[in-house]
């Protein structure tokens, strides 16, 4: 697995040609369930157009093998005999983080990982376990949700740990460069926030966030905004709070 991460962290580098699109449910409990889809098709077919025939099955060949169904981060890693810690909290998490890889036409299409049903428990273990191991997560999961309202900090609106992840895969050169050209690698990030009650209200406003329906908010990046400090917003609060019956 992390032979294949490390080869699509450096696709982002090559082609504007990946989105991200996550969906966050919140559950009545106060837990949440996130799935993050990353869409490579352009690039894996832009990859292997350029790719000799004599090396396609070296290069990508690894990607093959990757899980088609839900696996999780445990699972894989001692399939691989990878396992490299006896942390409970270390293997909790990776026992919640699932992965998979879609494809089209037999070809690879993508990747996908799902964090299932978190805890605000686990939330705080995940924070100290992607202190190493650097995933790229959406970063609206560590917004605040009690079951009934959900407070969105918008600096959430980032791409710290896709950036991190990227850096840690990268040469130190390489490194140094990553927050100046996200707005190269990728063509759309988006995520949406679905609740199992309908929204009774929302308070506060921002020019990326709008309503979708009773049950669903879409947050929109503007990937340019991001790393542009001079681009202004018309509403841009810090605080999103929105309330389900």
């Amino acid at each position: 697995m992390k032979k294949t991460i490390v080869l699509f962290l450096i696709s982002l580098f090559t082609l504007q040609s990946c989105s991200v699109n996550s969906e966050i449910v919140y559950h009545k409990d106060a837990a949440s369930t996130s799935v993050t889809d990353i869409d490579t098709k352009e690039f894996m077919s832009e990859m292997m157009a350029m790719t000799p025939d004599s090396l396609k099955q070296k290069e990508f060949g690894e990607m093959d093998k990757l899980p088609t169904a839900w696996t999780s981060m445990y699972e894989l890693a001692k399939q691989e005999g990878k396992l490299k810690t006896e942390n409970p909290d270390s293997i909790r998490i990776m026992k919640k983080v699932f992965m998979k890889s879609t494809k089209e036409d037999q070809k690879l299409a993508g990747f996908s990982f799902k964090m299932e049903h978190f805890t605000a428990e686990d939330y705080q273990a995940l924070k100290n376990f992607t202190k190493t191991e650097k995933i790229p997560l959406d970063q609206n999961i560590y917004n605040n949700w009690d079951g009934k309202t959900l407070t969105i900090n918008t600096d959430n609106f980032n791409l710290k740990s896709i950036e991190e992840a990227i850096k840690t895969k990268s040469s130190k050169e390489e490194a140094e460069k990553v927050a100046g050209m996200m707005v190269m690698f990728f063509k759309k990030i988006g995520t949406t926030l679905k609740f199992e009650n309908k929204i009774q209200s929302i308070s506060g406003k921002h020019d990326w966030v709008k309503q979708i329906d009773d049950h669903s908010i879409r947050i929109d990046y503007d990937l340019k905004a991001i790393y542009d400090n001079d681009t202004k917003l018309k509403n841009a609060d810090k605080k999103i709070i929105i309330v389900t019956e």
